[in-house]
């Protein structure tokens, strides 16, 4: 009897970490502004971490984005299924454009140039420490290439250097566009001192890196960079600029989300008249 019970426990707790660990949530946020020449719409996704997300393509398809944005970690630094990814990758571009930047794990690669080729044979307009525009916005992609595992240990110490992004900046601030920026460490927009984002003048940065915190007991218990209770873990911070961190698909070395879904983050833009 007791091995029965035992058994429907363990069944009962894999059915519960698969759950949390698939469950799609879908959050919705709205923007207007007086430099969005016409509204338009942004599927964000982070941190797949090389899972193929099946629900992902099929939640997308109903949403109909107008362009797809990706902030990192789209394959993990053990290149695990690269090619299912790269086959992925061509089933987004059907749905809109790409714009994807590199996370910590692509960086991590001995193969990163090899890699960042490919992605942009399928088509993805692959960002690295440059703006493109389109006809519904600028976008400033950021190659922060920060968090190797000597960062984070610079960083517990206090003595990690951040990068001087302000050229980037000022080249992007010259758009009269809706001015985007993607980038992988959502701490960068105002945790950091003299060197932080939110001193340009642009609309909205987007940034994943943290899982939502990992776990969420009330609140996120842990990120890379920022430690424990992180502050820019999930959800929105500013007005303009504004941050909205997704908290990723993926997992990378710790195998379970808990109270914490992945997430397609989905922002509608309105012409403010």
């Amino acid at each position: 009897m007791i091995w029965f019970l035992i058994t429907i426990l363990l069944i009962l707790f894999l059915f519960f970490c698969y759950y949390e660990n698939n469950k799609l949530d879908i959050t919705t946020y709205t923007i207007e502004s007086k430099n969005a020449e016409k509204s338009f719409k942004i599927a964000h996704l982070s941190d797949f971490h090389s899972k193929p997300f099946r629900a992902v393509i099929n939640n997308l398809n109903t949403i109909k984005p107008d362009i797809i944005c990706i902030t990192g970690d789209y394959i993990n630094d053990h290149q695990k299924n690269k090619n299912k990814m790269l086959d992925y990758g061509k089933e987004l571009l059907k749905i809109a454009p790409v714009y994807y930047i590199t996370g910590n794990h692509e960086r991590r690669l001995k193969n990163f140039e090899e890699l960042m080729k490919e992605l942009k044979q399928i088509g993805f307009n692959v960002l690295l420490n440059e703006t493109v525009e389109n006809k519904y916005c600028s976008i400033l992609g950021l190659d922060e290439n920060q968090a190797d595992f000597k960062d984070y240990a610079a960083r517990k110490k206090g003595t990690f250097v951040y990068k001087d992004m302000s050229s980037y900046f000022r080249q992007l601030e010259k758009s009269d566009k809706f001015k985007l920026v993607l980038c992988h460490f959502p701490e960068n927009f105002e945790g950091i001192k003299e060197l932080n984002y939110k001193q340009y003048d642009f609309d909205l940065q987007l940034s994943g890196h943290a899982h939502g915190g990992q776990w969420i007991i009330f609140k996120p218990l842990f990120s890379p960079g920022q430690g424990i209770l992180p502050k820019y873990a999930k959800g929105s911070f500013g007005t303009r600029p504004k941050l909205i961190i997704s908290r990723g698909l993926g997992n990378s070395e710790f195998p379970l989300r808990l109270f914490n879904h992945p997430e397609i983050v989905v922002i509608n833009v309105y012409k403010k008249e």
